[in-house]
C-alpha cells in the first residue's frame, strides 16, 4: 500500500459571507448542530445511524414533495443491496421540476437555456417548459407509450431534450438517455436491452462546428431494435432527413393541442430513468434510478453539496448520456434553478467560448471536468471578470494540481472555490464532496456527502488510516441503482460480492492528516511499482508540473524483472515532437522509483465527457482487445497511441 502525502495547508479559506448563505449549515443550525467541520462529521454519523431522521429532515427542509406521504424512509427486508426508499411515497419528478412551478414567482424565470457550438442560444421559462412537457407527454400517450414503457434519448442538450426528459416521466414511462457519439451497433445494443418502443432523436448535432447526422445512426441502429414503433424528430440543424411512414414523425408536427392527460401518480420505487455505462467486456450496465431516489440524491447533492439556491444559475458542459445530464434536468430544477446546457466544446469556437457563457448567462456555479480545464488552460485564454460566478463543481476525474491550481488562482483569481465531487452513476451522484464552507486543500475532498458512509479498506476488507485503498460505502442512502436492468446477479457481482455488506465502488482513495479525501484514480487502473500501489493521477499529477505537457496518460504494463512498470502518453502543449530532456524531466519529477517511460502523441482517447479511457489506451499499447468503445470521442482516436515495439515485446507475455 502507499503511504498518504502528509497534511496540507488549505487553499480555499471560506469567509463569512459563503458560510452565511450555506443551505447546509442553515438546516444543521435547525437541526441542533454546530457549523464547523466537526459538527459535518457529527452530522454525517447521525444521518447514517438514524436515517429515518435525516431523510425526512432533508426532504422537509429541501421542499421535496410527495403526493402522497411515505410510510417509513427505507424498507431493506429483500436485503442490504436491494433497499427500497420511501416506500409507500407517491412523487413524480416531472410534478418537481416542472408543474409546480409553471405558476407563482417562477413562472418567468428562465428554465432552461441552450448554448449551441455554433453560437445558437434557445431558452424556456418554467411555464414555457411546463406547457411544452405536458404537450409533448400527451402527444406521446397518443403514439402508443405507456406506463412503464421505455423511451429512448439519442439527442443533443437542446431544451427539447429536457421537455422529453420530464414529459416521459409524466406518463410513468421509463427514459433511457443515451450518448449523442454512439455508432449503430453501441446505440442497438441499448435499444434491445431496454426494449425501447420509442425514440426521441434528432436531426444531427455538432462537433467543433461539424454537422454529425444522428438521424442516419438512428435509422441504422434501429434495423436491429425491432422493438421501437414511434420515432420522434427535432429539427435541430434544420438539415432534409429520410423519414420512415408510420414510424417517423418530426416534433414541431405534433399536435399543439393534444387532449390533457393527468400526470402519472408514480411511486417512489418506480423507475424514471435508465442511465448505461460502458464497461471493458460484456454488455453495458443498465443502471435503474427511481422517482424518489434520484429527486432526493439529486437535491440533496446540489443544495447541500453545491450550495445551490433558488433563482440561480447552473451552467454544465454535458451529454443525454453522462449521469450528468439527467442530474443537471433533476436537481437544480426541482429546486428552482435555471440550467445552461452546453453543446460541443469549451475552447470552440473561441479559446474563451466557457467564460463568455458564464458572463452571458449570469451562471453562479459552473460544472468543469479536469480535462475541459486543462484544454482552456492549454489555449491560453484570458478569463474575463465573472462577477455572477461562485462556485465550480469538479467532477469526472482525478485532478492534476497545477491545473487545479491554475483555475482557483489564475481565473477564480482565489475566491471562486472549486467543488470537488466524485462518486459515479451507480450512486446517482457523489459520494465525496468539497464543501464550500470548509477549508479545501489543492485537488481534495473535504467530506463524504450527507448520508453516505464512506471508508477505505486495504486489501484485507479493514478500513485503513494512513494508506490508499478502496473506496466503499458501508450503508445505503437513496440514489442507489436499484439493481442493473434486467440483470440483478451481474449488479451483486459487480458492486457487492468483494466483502459482505460492502459497496465497492472502484476507486483508490486516501484521508491525509488534515482529515482531507483524495481520489488516486480507479482502482482498476492501478499501477504496483517497486512494491507500491500507486494511481495513474498521482504520477500524471508529477509530469504535469512540466509546463511543456498539456495533458498525460499514465498506464501499467507487465515487465519481466519487476512485475509492473509506468508508461506514459504525453500531448505536448505547442505540438510537435519530443523536447530531447522531456524523458530525464519526467524522471526527475516522478522520482526514478515510478517515472514513466514516454510517448508523446498528438491526442488522448477520451469519452466524450472528457475522461480518459487508460484501459483503452493500455490494449491498445499492448495490442488486446480494447473492449467497449461506444463512448469513445472520434475526435481522439486511439490509433493516436502508438502499440507496442519490438522492445516491448515481453510486456504482452
Amino acid at each position: 500500500m502507499a503511504d498518504v502525502q502528509p497534511a496540507t495547508v488549505p487553499a480555499w479559506v471560506p469567509d463569512d459571507v459563503v458560510r452565511e448563505r450555506s443551505r447546509l449549515l442553515a438546516a444543521m443550525r435547525e437541526w441542533g448542530l454546530g457549523s464547523d467541520a466537526a459538527a459535518v462529521v457529527q452530522l454525517n454519523r447521525r444521518a447514517v445511524a438514524d436515517p429515518e431522521w435525516f431523510w425526512r429532515a432533508a426532504v422537509a427542509d429541501l421542499g421535496i414533495e410527495f403526493g402522497a406521504p411515505f410510510e417509513r424512509v427505507v424498507d431493506d427486508s429483500a436485503g442490504k443491496p436491494f433497499p427500497q426508499w420511501f416506500p409507500g411515497g407517491r412523487i413524480n419528478v416531472a410534478r418537481l421540476c416542472a408543474h409546480r412551478h409553471a405558476a407563482g414567482e417562477r413562472a418567468g424565470q428562465l428554465a432552461v437555456v441552450y448554448e449551441g457550438d455554433n453560437g445558437q442560444r434557445r431558452t424556456l421559462t418554467f411555464a414555457e417548459l411546463d406547457a411544452e412537457v405536458r404537450r409533448f407527454a400527451a402527444n406521446l400517450r397518443e403514439l402508443g407509450v405507456r406506463r412503464g414503457d421505455r423511451v429512448a434519448l439519442f439527442m443533443p442538450v437542446v431544451p427539447e431534450a429536457a421537455v422529453a426528459f420530464l414529459a416521459i416521466a409524466t406518463l410513468g414511462a421509463v427514459s433511457v438517455p443515451t450518448f449523442s457519439g454512439y455508432t449503430p451497433d453501441a446505440l442497438a445494443t441499448r435499444l434491445q436491452d431496454a426494449e425501447a418502443v420509442a425514440l426521441v432523436t434528432a436531426d444531427g448535432t455538432t462537433r467543433r462546428g461539424l454537422p454529425i447526422d444522428l438521424k442516419a445512426t438512428t435509422d441504422a441502429a434501429l434495423a436491429d431494435s425491432p422493438s421501437v414503433h414511434t420515432v420522434v424528430v427535432v429539427r435541430h440543424l434544420g438539415a432534409a432527413v429520410p423519414m420512415t411512414a408510420g414510424r417517423d414523425v418530426y416534433y414541431d408536427e405534433l399536435d399543439p393541442h393534444p387532449a390533457p392527460i393527468e400526470t402519472v401518480d408514480t411511486a417512489a420505487n418506480d423507475p424514471l430513468t435508465v442511465v448505461y455505462t460502458s464497461g471493458t467486456t460484456g454488455r453495458p450496465k443498465g443502471i435503474v434510478h427511481s422517482h424518489g431516489g434520484f429527486a432526493v440524491k439529486t437535491a440533496i447533492d446540489f443544495a447541500y453539496g453545491f450550495d445551490l439556491h433558488a433563482g440561480e444559475v447552473v451552467g454544465w458542459i454535458t451529454d443525454l448520456g453522462w449521469l450528468v445530464g439527467p442530474m443537471l434536468m433533476t436537481g437544480p430544477l426541482q429546486l428552482g434553478a435555471t440550467i445552461v446546457m452546453i453543446e460541443g466544446l469549451p475552447t470552440y469556437p473561441t479559446p474563451d467560448r466557457m467564460w463568455d457563457i458564464v458572463r452571458r448567462n449570469g451562471i453562479t456555479v459552473q460544472g468543469i471536468a479536469p480535462t475541459a480545464a486543462r484544454a482552456l488552460r492549454a489555449a491560453g485564454a484570458d478569463a474575463p471578470a465573472m462577477d455572477t460566478l461562485r462556485a465550480f463543481v469538479s467532477t469526472g476525474e482525478a485532478w492534476d494540481e497545477p491545473t487545479w491550481w491554475w483555475l482557483f488562482g489564475e481565473v477564480g483569481g482565489r475566491r471562486i472555490p472549486i467543488v470537488n465531487y466524485s462518486g459515479g452513476t451507480e450512486v446517482g451522484g457523489g459520494l465525496l464532496v468539497g464543501y464550500p464552507f470548509l477549508p479545501a486543500a489543492a485537488a481534495a475532498f473535504s467530506a463524504p456527502l450527507p448520508g453516505v458512509d464512506a471508508a477505505i479498506f486495504g486489501e484485507d476488507g479493514r478500513p485503513v488510516t494512513g494508506e490508499i485503498g478502496e473506496l466503499v460505502v458501508r450503508n445505503t442512502f437513496p440514489g442507489m441503482t436499484h439493481a442493473f436492468w434486467n440483470d440483478r446477479d451481474r449488479y451483486l457481482d459487480t458492486y457487492w460480492s468483494r466483502w459482505d455488506g460492502i459497496w465497492v465502488h472502484g476507486d483508490l482513495a486516501s484521508v491525509d492528516d488534515s482529515d482531507m479525501w483524495h481520489i488516486h484514480g480507479r482502482s482498476d487502473d492501478t499501477l504496483k511499482l517497486s512494491g507500491r500501489r500507486v494511481g495513474p493521477a498521482e504520477i500524471e499529477t508529477a509530469l504535469l508540473r512540466d509546463d511543456r505537457i498539456a495533458e498525460v496518460a499514465v498506464i501499467g504494463v507487465p515487465d519481466e524483472q519487476r512485475g509492473q512498470r509506468a508508461v506514459a502518453f504525453a500531448v505536448l502543449r505547442d505540438g510537435g515532437v519530443a523536447p530531447a530532456d522531456l524523458q530525464d524531466t519526467a524522471t526527475g519529477h516522478a522520482g526514478r522509483s515510478f517515472a514513466p517511460r514516454v510517448h508523446v502523441v498528438d491526442t488522448l482517447p477520451k469519452t466524450k465527457n472528457g475522461k480518459i479511457m487508460r484501459r483503452a489506451i493500455r490494449a491498445r499499447f499492448l495490442g488486446t482487445a480494447p473492449g467497449d468503445l461506444s463512448a469513445l470521442d472520434p475526435t481522439t482516436p486511439l490509433e493516436a497511441i502508438p502499440v507496442a515495439g519490438e522492445h516491448d515485446q515481453e510486456s504482452r507475455r
